[in-house]
């Protein structure tokens, strides 16, 4: 998870104040050093820190709770308020044709980031494309070119070039039908005057609506002094943080680059294609105090269904039928959502059984999903349709053909006999189904 150790540490923070019977000077006089010290330990500025518990600490104790609020809600609420201002404001990014240019100094992760947004972009119903402009690092363009394949999006690149400019110019020519096109510039192990030079001219050339600046997060605070220096230059207008998940510094680099005013538009939160998320500071902050982020679970749920399976899967579950070919799909959509850490990341972590679910539960249970999918893919039509049909012979059929043992396949068919029987029992519920098909704008005829 992004920032582990912080969120862990503020979380147990909240449950104090959460299981306190009353709400005291002396309960926030502890709680305010708990979260100086999770946060100085996440590299956040020191000035930064004594500010926000300093607000923290005077609203909790002279502020009432608005009607309907108790003392414990009110103070969580506070703590989510100031947080959110340290990270400053998010910025909404037009999903219309415009032009990138990815800058920044070497080994940031420009190129594998340039990657990850032509993916994003291109699952949000775009036609991005991507243009090799850093000439100066050798493998730069085979890397942008091997991401152009993996994402399947158009590119365009000079291996044997030296004028970026040139480059440059010709790809916005020859990617012209893109919806987004995407610039990967070169790097420097400083702020050199040649490389401000040339990210001007691409600047001049491209007409670029967006000038990213691309940041690793493990440099923490020494990210705000490169925001300020690129700014001065270029004008940058976003920064994007990289390697947020793996990184002690991580709140030190959040917090420097929100002090520079440059706004923080995505991270980077893993080594996959799919691993970067927009940055919204309310969604971000209650990810990280444990109290999930639903909006950004719907989205990944949206961005891997099939809107006609889906329907097609959920009108059958609330007439209560339900097949191994629905699990199936299921179990593929959670697959493609990720790792299960991270989507349990989303929850909120007093929801029941969410707080229980540790690292190595969760990774059994993902092997397990996985393992259920190579059984059924090894059963045949009938099979799936009537489970009912698979005794002792077809199971070891279905068993050799997976490569698992006997165990599993029954283990496969007791988890489903108990699914059914759980939608079953959910969809006599002529209250819950009826509302359910209103929410889904599903009639009784429909069913």
């Amino acid at each position: 998870m992004v920032l582990e150790s912080l969120a862990n540490s503020l979380r147990n923070t909240l449950k104090k104040i959460a299981n306190a019977t009353h709400v005291d000077k002396t309960l926030i006089k502890e709680v305010i050093r708990e979260i100086q010290r999770a946060l100085l330990q996440a590299d956040v500025n020191v000035k930064m820190v004594i500010n926000l518990t300093n607000a923290v600490e005077t609203r909790a104790l002279t502020e009432k709770p608005a009607p309907g609020t108790s003392s414990r809600e009110h103070v969580i609420r506070i703590i989510y308020d100031e947080l959110v201002k340290v990270l400053g404001h998010s910025k909404e990014i037009s999903l219309k044709k415009h032009i990138i240019m990815m800058i920044g100094l070497y080994g940031n992760g420009k190129t594998t980031t340039s990657g990850k947004l032509a993916k994003f972009f291109q699952k949000r119903g775009l036609k991005p494309g991507l243009i090799a402009g850093d000439t100066h690092r050798p493998a730069a363009y085979d890397q942008l070119l091997q991401l152009a394949k993996k994402v399947n999006v158009p590119f365009y690149g000079e291996p044997k070039a030296k004028n970026a400019v040139k480059v440059v110019r010709t790809g916005l020519k020859e990617l012209k039908n893109s919806d987004i096109i995407i610039i990967d510039t070169s790097g420097r192990h400083a702020l050199e005057d040649d490389l401000i030079r040339e990210v001007e001219a691409i600047s001049r050339i491209s007409k670029a609506d967006e000038k990213f600046l691309v940041i690793d997060a493990t440099v923490g605070q020494q990210a705000g002094p490169q925001a300020k220096a690129f700014h001065k230059a270029v004008g940058i207008t976003g920064v994007i943080l990289t390697k947020l998940d793996g990184s002690a510094k991580g709140g030190g680099a959040l917090s420097a680059v929100s002090e520079t005013k440059a706004p923080i538009v995505y991270v980077g939160t893993g080594e996959h294609l799919e691993d970067i998320e927009r940055f919204d500071p309310p969604r971000f902050i209650s990810r990280l105090l444990g109290m999930g982020d639903l909006q950004t679970l719907l989205e990944k749920v949206q961005d891997v269904t099939d809107q006609e399976i889906a329907e097609d899967t959920a009108k059958k579950m609330l007439s209560g039928k339900f097949t191994l070919y629905d699990m199936y799909e299921q179990m593929k959509m959670l697959s493609d959502m990720g790792p299960l850490q991270k989507i349990m990341n989303l929850l909120p972590f007093n929801m029941p059984g969410v707080n229980k679910m540790e690292k190595g539960t969760l990774e059994d249970t993902q092997d397990k999903l996985k393992k259920f999918r190579i059984i059924m893919d090894s059963m045949t039509k009938a099979e799936m349709n009537n489970p009912q049909v698979v005794k002792t012979s077809r199971v070891q059929r279905i068993a050799r053909g997976a490569g698992c043992d006997v165990k599993d396949v029954k283990a496969l068919l007791k988890y489903y006999n108990m699914s059914r029987k759980a939608i079953k029992g959910f969809s006599s519920n002529r209250k819950i189904r009826k509302k359910l098909m209103q929410q889904l704008k599903f009639s009784d005829g429909m069913m």
